[in-house]
């Protein structure tokens, strides 16, 4: 009876189990309680054992890649279902376009991604790295005076993009006494301000002036690609921290990297680049005022699995035909 039942689950392509790259063993048996699957390295071998089967994709971590190339060898894949809120990775109007759904992961990430989000800027604010560094070093005898932080508690944060992982943000603002400002194409209610103490900025220009850590929580789209340059840091305080736990593209790296060298900010704490990782030789790895992570916002346990969880999910409505729980239309 069981190999029946494993024989009627329908197919699904992802990227990989176990590796560095590939869903942990723990989150493969989730998905494997509901699709049979097949490996994008096995699948290539011999696109036409499974190509005609395959009905859903499952995209995590940006692989499978969802490109033509690609989707052309499934005709009969009915959803691509992406790990995350993000979706600028993926062509949603042309995959749209074949008669293919598109679904993604919101809600689940966004404790996880604000944590890390304070996690950067306390890290940055109190030189957390440096001083490990220090504490670890066999030749450390002494702590030197000069290890010194900024101020956290009391500061304003400026947080563009007031979604929800730009409101978790504030609401964790608020238990370390922070000021809270906030810019966003729609403002939040009254009552959603109040909850967190946050006031609006109208415009950028403002919430960079005014920000001790401007910290960046918005989308990736065609209007905020670059948002961040030369002019937008130059308006921010020579004291202040740059914190980014978008995409990196959000972020001119070129003219970041000359305010950082040039002390027109103080600091600057990344979760995101472009690329990722960069290049081993990107001068962004040798300032010593730069903090960088490897885009490890979602990368919890209890995350990981609520998006896998919320992935089999859409992806099984979509093969049954039913709502998408989580449909991405486009714009």
């Amino acid at each position: 009876m069981e190999q029946v039942l494993e024989q009627d689950k329908p197919w699904a392509l992802l990227s990989e189990v176990g590796g560095d790259h590939g869903y942990l063993e723990e989150l493969a048996d989730i998905v494997k309680q509901h699709f049979q699957i097949v490996c994008l390295a096995d699948f290539l071998q011999n696109p036409e054992l499974h190509g005609s089967k395959i009905q859903a994709l499952l995209n995590w971590k940006f692989c499978p890649p969802a490109e033509p190339a690609l989707l052309r060898l499934l005709p009969s894949l009915k959803v691509v279902a992406s790990a995350g809120v993000g979706v600028d990775h993926l062509d949603v109007a042309f995959i749209r376009s074949l008669g293919v759904k598109v679904a993604n992961t919101p809600g689940v990430v966004s404790d996880s991604t604000a944590d890390l989000a304070m996690g950067l800027l306390l890290a940055s604010a109190r030189r957390i790295v440096d001083a490990h560094r220090i504490a670890v070093d066999p030749n450390t005898t002494r702590i030197p005076q000069s290890l010194m932080g900024v101020e956290v508690t009391g500061s304003t944060i400026g947080i563009i993009g007031m979604g929800e992982i730009g409101y978790k943000i504030a609401q964790r603002s608020r238990g370390f006494e922070m000021k809270v400002v906030y810019h966003n194409r729609t403002r939040r209610s009254a009552e959603d301000e109040q909850a967190v103490g946050a006031a609006f900025c109208g415009s950028l220009d403002e919430l960079l002036r005014r920000s001790d850590f401007v910290l960046i929580a918005v989308k990736l789209t065609s209007e905020t690609r670059g948002l961040i340059g030369c002019r937008e840091l130059s308006l921010m305080k020579p004291t202040a921290t740059l914190v980014n736990i978008s995409r990196g593209q959000v972020v001119d790296q070129d003219a970041l990297l000359h305010a950082l060298q040039a002390g027109s900010i103080r600091a600057a704490a990344l979760d995101v680049t472009h690329p990722e990782p960069l290049p081993r030789n990107h001068p962004l790895l040798r300032l010593p005022n730069v903090l960088i992570t490897p885009h490890i916002g979602i990368n919890t346990h209890a995350t990981a699995r609520r998006m896998v969880e919320t992935m089999v999910e859409n992806a099984a409505a979509a093969v049954r035909g039913s709502p998408v729980p989580n449909e991405v239309r486009p714009l």
